[in-house]
C-alpha cells in the first residue's frame, strides 16, 4: 500500500478511458484513499474490495462476510446498481444496529464513492417521515463531488415517485438555501421525467405541483441551478406543452433577467424541435 499519496495523483486531470487508468490510481481509488476524478475512473472502482478495505477490524467481520457473499453475487452489475446494493446492504446492518456508526463513518470518507453508499443509508435508517429523510440526505445533497450529489437524489427519487406533493411542500425551504447545491437538488430530485430514473407520472401530467419549486428559482445566479430547471420544464414540455409554453410567457413578462432568459432556452428546446420537425 502506498504510503503517502504522490502529488501527481492528487492534481490528475482523469484518463480518457478506463483502459488507460493508471494500476497506481485504481489502486488507490479501491483502497479508499482518494476520490475518482471522472466518469472513467467512476466506472471501474471495485466496489467490494473498496467495501472491505473500509470495514476492517473485528467488529465489521459480520458486515464483511455480508459484502463479500454479495459481492460473489454481483456479476454483470453496473457500478450504479453495486453502489445501490451495498449501499442497502450497510442500510440493513446500520438499521439493525441502530448506532449511527455507519452513517458517521461513510459521511465522513474520503472516498466519494463510499459517501455514494451513505446516501443509501441516510434514505433507509432514521425516521420513515420524508423530512426526516431530507435531514439526514442534506449531507450528502451538499456534498463537493458531483457525482454524490447524482446519487443523493437519486436515492431519494422513488420516494417522490410514491408522493410527489408531499415532497414539494417539504423541499420549499431547499430552494431559498444559500447553497447552489441544495436548490439545485430540489430541482433535479422532481424533474418530471429525469435522467436514468423512474418518471413521476403525477409530475408528468399535472407539472404545475411543482411550479412552487420552480417559480424560486426563475432567475437563479447559479448555471448548476439554471440547467437543472430548465430541464425540468424541458421534461414536463414532453406531456404538458400548454403548461410550459404559459409558465415561460409568465416568467419573460415577470422577470426580464439574462438568468430567465437561459432558462427559457433550455426549457423549450424540445418544443422547438417539434415546431422544426
Amino acid at each position: 500500500m502506498v504510503s503517502e499519496i504522490p502529488a501527481s495523483i492528487l492534481t490528475r486531470k482523469g484518463a480518457r478511458t478506463t483502459a488507460q487508468v493508471p494500476p497506481l490510481v485504481r489502486q488507490l481509488l479501491d483502497g479508499g484513499r482518494i476520490e475518482t476524478k471522472n466518469l472513467c475512473e467512476w466506472l471501474i472502482v471495485d466496489h467490494y474490495s473498496l467495501a472491505q478495505a473500509v470495514f476492517l477490524g473485528s467488529e465489521w467481520v459480520a458486515l464483511r462476510s455480508k459484502l463479500q457473499r454479495s459481492g460473489a453475487q454481483s456479476g454483470g452489475k453496473t457500478a450504479l446498481g453495486r453502489i445501490q446494493d451495498i449501499g442497502g446492504l450497510l442500510a440493513d446492518f446500520e438499521c439493525e444496529e441502530q448506532t449511527g456508526r455507519i452513517l458517521t463513518l461513510v459521511g465522513e470518507h474520503p472516498s466519494d464513492c463510499v459517501r455514494a453508499w451513505g446516501c443509501y443509508v441516510a434514505v433507509r435508517c432514521g425516521s420513515p417521515e420524508f423530512a426526516g429523510i431530507l435531514e439526514r440526505i442534506h449531507r450528502f445533497a451538499a456534498d463537493e463531488h458531483s457525482s454524490v450529489r447524482e446519487i443523493a437524489w437519486l436515492a431519494v427519487r422513488p420516494l417522490v415517485v410514491e408522493s410527489p406533493e408531499l415532497a414539494v411542500q417539504d423541499l420549499l425551504s431547499w430552494v431559498c438555501s444559500p447553497d447552489e447545491r441544495i436548490r439545485r437538488f430540489a430541482s433535479e430530485l422532481t424533474r418530471p421525467r429525469g435522467v436514468w430514473c423512474r418518471r413521476i407520472p403525477v409530475l408528468c401530467d399535472r407539472p404545475v405541483l411543482g411550479l412552487p419549486l420552480l417559480t424560486p428559482l426563475r432567475s437563479d445566479e447559479s448555471a448548476y441551478v439554471r440547467i437543472s430547471v430548465g430541464n425540468w420544464l424541458n421534461d414536463a414540455s414532453k406531456s404538458a406543452p400548454e403548461f410550459v409554453q404559459e409558465v415561460v410567457r409568465r416568467w419573460q413578462d415577470e422577470s426580464d433577467t439574462s438568468e430567465t432568459r437561459d432558462i427559457v432556452r433550455r426549457a423549450l428546446r424540445t418544443l422547438k424541435k417539434r415546431v422544426n420537425s
